[in-house]
């Protein structure tokens, strides 16, 4: 039976258009099952039918055959999204009689839905002219070749390829990076591919290693220009990037390889493909994501000494106008060959949400979507829109869909002047209670920041973001002068530095850890904790960063009970005393900071009376918290959708953690995406919390909208979401409150 199975997918999957994939299936499908009868037919979710597609067995009729949802027994099986099995077919109660067609000859009817993405896309149906209901191997083997189908078939839909599809491409993708656009699609194919390249020998090896060298130094000049030229726009952490780039191709043992290779008598293009494939081999076969994305990092590498081997410099195009950019694989180097004033947004075939061409383009503002699966040749040119909160892209959209999307951009740049404008204002309630608004920095702590002047302080500052983007430990003076900017920077306000929390999403390059749950495993201050010597040359930086200043405060995570909490503390005791004795040798003093921990395991729900005494304050990672309720990798495309911040467990998380920390006495904060989302911001303050954190893009528009709502009401929106049983309910009934009172467009902008 795999062998059939795999002989029916291949055959539907390598035939040329959808209805003759379709006609192999139904007689492929009739030969394997020895049945007299099969068909398929095609679900219409605008029209709410099925329509037949094709057939083997029943006489095709001069009309179309259709059946609403959930009428005939085909409409059953959508219904239910369920097989049925019925061994008198003419008797059931459903059966629908088309006349002409010839089915009042079979008795016996079996019919699965092909579902993908619990969305049904058809059914698959086999009939034999025998009273009989068909055996357990029989459907087992229809279930599993639906299952396979329905890949093939939403690949199909997605390539415009459905059935009477009126209404342009609707593609789904990975959103990388917030906001919206609407422009024409240009697809960028004049760029190098590894895999173009063929093997091939060279006669005069020092011409080869000359064109090598020179391929070498012009990307490297190139990555220094790019640099420069977003210098302006980046931050320094993220213009590290290129620096990565740039110590790739310095690296001693890259260049050996190549230079090896030429040695022996390859061409230079030869020897880039076999050395470069190589290295981002053992980089995408490790299993953390981090470390795989840095495969990408090498390919990118070798495709612009590619460039360099046949172009001395880069062309400038010319635009007219600003364009979607769409491409296999996005690159440092597409981003910077098109004007930001011409560029509207980005969109690739490959790549992921953390890569780095991701996170350049959430530092430019630009909408990106990762891993949409497009035709270039139907894209091209088109109409196309972006929509990067939900990882939306569509192509030729109609106009009812343009002009709402236009609405959209039209009303998101009136509320970003709108709240921009009162940015530098302390955040009040309507009935000026006092909220107070800090910021979760990490790439984005920059003295160059205007959002700086308009928060309390910085909630979170994520420590390890200079580790991930080193190729070794920093060392105490380098992390020294790295917290003294951030301390420096907000001089006048507290700033909650978070000791190193690697492992899980976020793998040090230098450092494998291969797990088979990184999630549950060796992170955050497990870590650190089984690695005192860098916990203490870390928390010594930051205690020598912060004399004079006197504003930081430390942060704890992944602490998962009292006794991982009072470990650390002894280590930060033998710290401070050392850091102490440094301070009043250079006649200073060393102010004694706060110390925190972050509540994102579930454990430490049950232990909080025990945190009396110990901590000084609470930070809540409602992203990890709420992972680790819901048991949901939220970084897994399969499960990502059971992923909700707005889950009823996760509220009564929330107001469990609020109400036992007031009994405490002791302050509490939330430093999660929940707190930077509008919904999650309203519940909140109407559980109790008056601290929140956010990122940069966030703070505005939290600021504007908790402005003109009142506390009051903001409880009896939380009362409600703690009663609700969906989380649909609450953001229903969320949205509903909001778009009363004129300020909608703030939830569909906190996407």
């Amino acid at each position: 039976m795999l062998t059939q199975l795999r002989e029916i997918v291949e055959k539907v999957a390598s035939a040329p258009n959808l209805i003759e994939a379709l006609d192999q299936l139904v007689v492929s499908t009739c030969r394997a099952m020895k049945t007299d009868c099969c068909s398929v037919y095609i679900a219409d979710h605008e029209r709410q039918q099925f329509t037949l597609m094709a057939t083997q067995g029943l006489t095709k009729p001069h009309y179309q055959i259709q059946l609403a949802f959930g009428e005939g027994l085909v409409g059953l099986v959508g219904n239910r999204a369920e097989p049925i099995n019925v061994a008198d077919a003419r008797h059931h109660p459903h059966f629908k009689h088309f006349p002409g067609i010839g089915e009042e000859s079979f008795g016996s009817f079996f019919g699965t839905p092909i579902i993908h993405q619990r969305q049904v896309l058809g059914v698959l149906v086999i009939q034999q002219r025998q009273r009989r209901e068909f055996d357990e191997s029989e459907e087992s083997f229809m279930v599993t070749l639906a299952a396979q189908l329905a890949v093939i078939l939403a690949h199909a839909k997605a390539q415009g390829m459905w059935p009477d599809q009126r209404d342009g491409l609707h593609l789904i993708g990975s959103a990388a990076s917030t906001g919206v656009a609407v422009a024409r699609a240009w697809w960028d194919d004049n760029q190098p591919r590894l895999e173009q390249v063929s093997p091939a020998s060279c006669l005069d090896l020092e011409a080869e290693q000359e064109r090598l060298s020179i391929a070498i130094e012009l990307a490297s000049a190139e990555f220094r220009r790019l640099r420069k030229r977003f210098d302006s726009e980046l931050h320094k952490e993220t213009l590290a990037i290129f620096d990565l780039f740039s110590h790739l191709l310095n690296d001693p043992m890259l260049r050996k390889d190549l230079f090896a290779k030429i040695a022996a008598g390859d061409q230079a293009e030869w020897a880039i493909r076999q050395v470069v494939e190589a290295y981002s081999d053992r980089f995408a076969n490790m299993k953390d994501d981090y470390l795989k994305e840095r495969a990408q990092d090498i390919r990118e590498l070798g495709q612009r000494l590619l460039f360099f081997l046949h172009n001395d410099d880069v062309a400038e195009h010319q635009w007219d106008e600003p364009v979607v950019l769409l491409t296999r694989e996005l690159t440092a180097a597409m981003l910077a060959s098109i004007p930001r004033d011409k560029l509207a947004a980005v969109v690739a075939q490959e790549g992921a949400a953390n890569s780095h061409a991701a996170i350049l383009s959430r530092a430019l503002g630009l909408p990106a979507i990762m891993g949409v699966d497009f035709v270039p040749e139907k894209v091209h040119n088109c109409k196309v829109i972006v929509d990067g909160y939900r990882g939306d892209f569509l192509v030729n959209p109609n106009r009812h869909v343009l002009a709402e999307y236009n609405r959209l951009l039209k009303e998101e740049d009136e509320l970003t002047k709108t709240v921009e404008e009162e940015l530098g204002k302390a955040s009040y309630t309507q009935d000026n209670q006092r909220i107070h608004i800090h910021l979760n920095a990490g790439l984005s702590a920059d003295t160059s920041i205007a959002v700086n002047q308009g928060v309390d302080g910085v909630g979170l500052y994520r420590t390890e973001v200079p580790f991930l983007l080193q190729r070794s430990f920093p060392s105490e003076e380098e992390q020294t002068v790295q917290y003294r900017a951030i301390l420096s920077t907000y001089r006048d306000k507290q700033v909650v530095m978070r000791t190193l929390d690697v492992g899980g999403d976020k793998p040090l390059p230098y450092l494998a850890i291969e797990e088979d749950n990184p999630f549950l495993g060796w992170r955050g201050i497990r870590f650190t904790l089984d690695h005192p010597e860098i916990f203490l040359i870390q928390v010594r930086a930051m205690l020598k960063a912060s004399i004079g200043l006197e504003n930081m405060d430390i942060l704890l995570p992944m602490i998962s009970g009292i006794a991982e909490l009072d470990e650390s503390k002894v280590l930060i005791e033998r710290a401070f005393v050392e850091v102490a004795k440094y301070a009043e040798e250079q006649g200073k003093e060393l102010k004694r900071p706060r110390i925190g921990i972050m509540i994102e395991v579930p454990s430490i729900l049950y232990q909080l009376s025990a945190l009396k005494g110990k901590v000084d304050f609470i930070s809540v990672g409602s992203n990890d918290l709420t992972q680790y309720l819901l048991a949901v990798d939220r970084n897994n495309s399969r499960v990502a959708s059971v992923y909700d911040a707005l889950h009823p467990a996760v509220l009564h998380a929330m107001k469990h953690i609020i109400d036992t920390s007031r009994g405490l006495n002791i302050p509490v904060s939330v430093c999660g995406e929940l707190a930077g989302d509008p919904i999650g911001a309203l519940l909140l303050v109407g559980m109790g919390y008056r601290s929140l954190s956010m990122n940069t893009r966030n703070v505005a528009r939290i600021k504007y909208i908790l402005r003109h709502i009142s506390v009051s009401e903001m409880e009896q929106l939380s009362r409600f979401a703690l009663q609700a049983t969906f989380a649909d309910d609450v953001r229903a009934q969320t949205t509903e409150f909001v778009d009363e009172r004129g300020l909608g467009g703030f939830i569909r902008a906190g996407k």
